[in-house]
C-alpha cells in the first residue's frame, strides 16, 4: 500500500508540475555550478564568505549550564524512528548533524557543515555534496562518504515514515570518493528533495547497530555535533556535554551558537511541578503556553525582584492551524455545506474571553500572519491561472480573500448565528424536528475524540454550542495508548488537529493532504482529503523556482484547503511567551523565521557569569 501511495504521488508531481510550467510560473534557469549554499527558491541570501549568521554572536561568552525543564518522559536515545519509542529531546542538532545547517532568517536556505559545498543542476536532477575532511565524529573517526550511504540506506528501510516516503524517491546514491556523494533524482520532479537529503542526519556506519536500530534503547549514540551525552536517568533527565573536540566550532554556520557548556535536560510528568520548578530557580528558561499562568501566574518573588523576566518574542513565521478536523470518510461529513455551518457554531468570542483571557487571535488561514496567508488577499491573475484547471474548487468569497472565520456577539448564545447555520443546513436537505437535527428520517449524531482535559474542555463547549441546532455530540476523552490507535487507523468523527506551518511548506503537506494519502494508514491526512485540486496545488508549491511562484502557489493552495471546509479553525497566540532566568542572555537580534529560540536547548544563547 505504501509503496502504491509513493507512486501515486510521484505521478502526481510530475504531471502537475508540468502543469506549472506551462503556466509560465517558472523562473528562470541558470548554469549549473558549485555553491555554499542551496535555496528552495532563488539564491542563498548569504555570500560564499560569510563569517557567520546574522542572529547569531560569534562573541558570546562560552561556558556555565543551561537548565531546561520538559514535560514528559522519554525511553530511547534514538530519534530516528517512531517504533524506538519516546526519545528524548535535544538530540538532533546539538548530538547529531546533517551535511548542511538551516540558517532561520530565511524560508528554507541550507549552508554548509558536514558538507562544505554543493553541486546542482537548474533542473535539480543530480545534487552532489562534498564533504569536509576536517569532519569527524565525537570518538575521533572521520566522516566519510560510507557514512553518508550508511544513513541513507539505513533511514530509508528503517526511519521515520517521512524520510522513508522521501529518500523512497530517490534513483540511485552513489560516492565516487571517500568526500564525494551523488543523488540521481531523475525523473522525480520535485524540487525540495536536495534540500531533504542535505539535512539528513549522518550516522557512523561503525558505530550503529543495524539490527537493533529500531528498538528503543538507552545507549549513548556517537555522533559529530558539539555535544556528548555524559549521563542519563531514564524518563527523569539527560545531561549533555561540550565535545571540546568539535570539528565544526569554527564553520560559519555554527559560529556564536552552542555556547552553553552543559545542558541539563530535566523532565517532569506533571505541568504543575515543572512550573513550580521554575519558580524556585531550578530551571533556567521556561516556554510558556497557558494564558492563564500568563496573564495572572507569575507575580511570585523571582520576577518581582528581577532575577527571572517575561518576555513576549515574535516573528514572520506563518502560524498555523489546529481546529475540529472532520473525519469526511465518515458519510455524515461528506456534504461541505454541514461541515461549513458547524463550523459556525464554534463560539470563539465566547471561548477566548472565558477560557484564554482573551489572550488568542482567531485563525483564518493554513498560513496565518504571513505573506502565504490567502487571506485579505484577492488571487492573483497567476493564481487563477493555476487553480483554472479546477473551477469549482475555490469559493468566491475566498478567492476574493474576503472569508474569515464567523464572528459571534460573544453572549455564548448568538441566535443569528444558529438561524445562519441552519439555513445553510436547510439547503443540503437537513431539517429541525422537535430539537433534532434530521436528514432522510435520521438524527444527526457523532463523537469528538479528544487526549486531555483541555481538549475535552473546549470540546464540551462545541458540542453545546451545536446542541443548539438539534445536534447530539459525544465528547470521548481516551488514554494515549487509543488515541494513537484511534487516529492512525481513522477511527475517529472528529478530533482536535494541528498543522504546523514553516516559512517553506513542501513535503510534509502530501502526508497530511494528498490523495494518495487519504487511506494510508498512518498518515497525516485526518480529514481524508482526496481532492484533484489540491494535489495540483502541492505539486505546485514543489515545482515553483522562485519565491514569487512559490508564494502564489501556496497562496492558491491555502485557498483550496480553506473551501473544503476540512477544519473549524480554532486560535493561535501571535507571540511566543517565554520567561528566563535573568543570567542567560540572548543576541538581540532574533531570526526571521522558525522559532526565535530554535529549540530546547538554546542555541544561540549564553550564560552571562558563567
Amino acid at each position: 500500500m505504501r509503496f502504491l501511495a509513493i507512486r501515486a504521488i510521484r505521478r502526481s508531481s510530475l504531471a502537475l508540475a508540468a502543469l506549472f510550467a506551462a503556466l509560465s510560473l517558472g523562473g528562470p534557469l541558470s548554469a549549473a555550478e558549485p555553491t555554499h549554499g542551496l535555496a528552495m527558491h532563488g539564491a542563498p541570501a548569504l555570500p560564499k564568505d560569510f563569517d557567520h549568521f546574522p542572529y547569531a554572536d560569534p562573541a558570546a561568552k562560552k561556558g556555565g549550564k543551561l537548565r531546561v525543564g520538559l514535560p514528559g518522559t522519554f525511553d530511547s536515545l534514538n530519534p530516528f524512528n517512531v517504533k524506538s519509542g519516546t526519545a528524548a529531546q535535544g538530540l538532533v542538532g546539538n548530538v547529531f548533524q546533517g551535511l548542511m545547517a538551516r540558517s532561520q532568517d530565511e524560508p528554507f536556505t541550507l549552508y554548509p557543515l558536514i558538507a562544505q559545498s554543493i553541486e546542482i543542476d537548474p533542473a535539480r536532477t543530480h545534487v552532489t555534496f562534498h564533504l569536509d575532511p576536517r569532519a569527524h565524529f565525537s570518538d575521533g573517526k572521520p566522516i566519510t562518504s560510507d557514512d553518508v550511504l550508511f544513513s541513507f540506506d539505513l533511514l530509508k528501510s528503517k526511519g521515520r515514515p517521512q524520510q522513508r516516503i522521501a529518500y523512497g524517491l530517490v534513483k540511485s546514491i552513489a560516492a565516487p570518493d571517500a568526500h564525494t556523494v551523488t543523488y540521481d533524482l531523475t525523473g522525480v520532479g520535485d524540487r525540495e528533495l536536495p534540500l531533504i537529503l542535505a539535512i539528513m542526519p549522518v550516522l557512523p556506519k561503525h558505530a550503529t547497530d543495524v539490527e537493533r536500530f529500531s528498538d528503543a534503547t538507552l545507549a549513548k549514540p556517537i555522533g559529530s555535533g558539539p555535544y556528548v551525552i555524559a549521563d542519563t536517568q531514564a524518563g527523569a533527565r539527560m545531561l549533555l556535554k561540550r565535545d571540546p573536540n568539535y570539528w565544526g566550532a569554527d564553520v560559519p554556520s555554527q559560529k556564536g551558537f552552542y555556547n552553553f557548556d552543559e545542558i541539563d535536560l530535566q523532565y517532569f510528568r506533571d505541568g504543575n511541578s515543572l512550573f513550580e520548578a521554575f519558580k524556585a530557580g531550578l530551571i533556567d528558561y521556561r516556554d510558556e503556553t497557558s494564558t492563564t499562568r500568563w496573564s495572572s501566574g507569575y507575580d511570585f518573588p523571582a520576577v518581582r525582584d528581577g532575577r527571572m523576566v517575561k518576555e513576549s518574542l515574535k516573528n514572520d513565521n506563518p502560524k498555523g492551524l489546529s481546529g475540529f478536523v472532520f473525519n469526511t470518510r465518515h458519510p455524515i461529513f461528506a456534504d461541505a455545506r454541514l461541515r461549513e455551518a458547524f463550523g459556525m457554531m464554534f463560539d470563539f468570542e465566547w471561548v477566548n474571553a472565558n477560557y484564554y483571557a482573551g489572550l488568542y487571535t482567531r485563525t483564518k488561514s493554513f498560513f496565518d500572519e504571513s505573506e502565504l496567508s490567502s487571506s485579505g488577499r484577492p488571487a492573483s491573475g497567476k493564481e487563477k491561472a493555476l487553480l483554472a484547471p479546477w473551477p469549482d474548487a475555490v469559493r468566491a468569497d475566498i478567492l476574493d480573500g474576503n472569508w474569515r472565520p464567523p464572528v459571534s456577539d460573544g453572549s455564548g448564545r448568538d441566535r443569528e448565528m444558529a438561524k445562519r447555520a441552519l439555513d445553510l443546513l436547510a439547503s443540503a436537505g437537513y431539517q429541525l424536528d422537535g430539537d433534532r437535527l434530521m436528514k432522510d428520517g435520521e438524527p444527526v449524531s457523532f463523537e469528538i475524540m479528544v487526549k486531555d482535559r483541555d481538549q475535552e474542555r473546549l470540546a464540551l463547549a462545541y458540542a453545546s454550542s451545536l446542541s443548539r441546532i438539534g445536534v447530539d455530540v459525544r465528547v470521548r476523552l481516551v488514554d494515549d495508548v487509543q488515541y494513537q490507535r484511534r487516529r492512525q487507523k481513522f477511527d475517529f468523527d472528529m478530533m482536535i488537529g494541528q498543522y504546523l506551518a514553516s516559512a517553506s511548506p513542501g513535503n510534509e503537506q502530501r502526508m497530511r493532504w494528498s490523495s494518495a494519502t487519504a487511506n494510508q494508514e498512518s498518515s497525516f491526512n485526518l480529514a481524508g482529503a482526496a481532492s484533484p485540486a489540491i494535489d495540483g496545488m502541492i505539486a505546485a508549491l514543489l515545482a515553483a523556482r522562485s519565491h514569487e511562484d512559490f508564494v502564489t502557489a501556496v497562496r492558491a493552495y491555502d485557498r483550496v484547503l480553506l473551501s473544503g471546509f476540512y477544519v473549524v479553525p480554532l486560535f493561535h497566540a501571535s507571540e511566543q511567551w517565554i520567561a528566563h532566568s535573568t543570567d542567560i542572555a540572548r543576541p538581540e537580534r532574533l531570526p526571521h523565521y522558525g522559532s526565535p529560540l530554535f529549540g530546547p536547548t538554546l542555541e544561540s544563547w549564553w550564560r552571562k557569569n558563567p
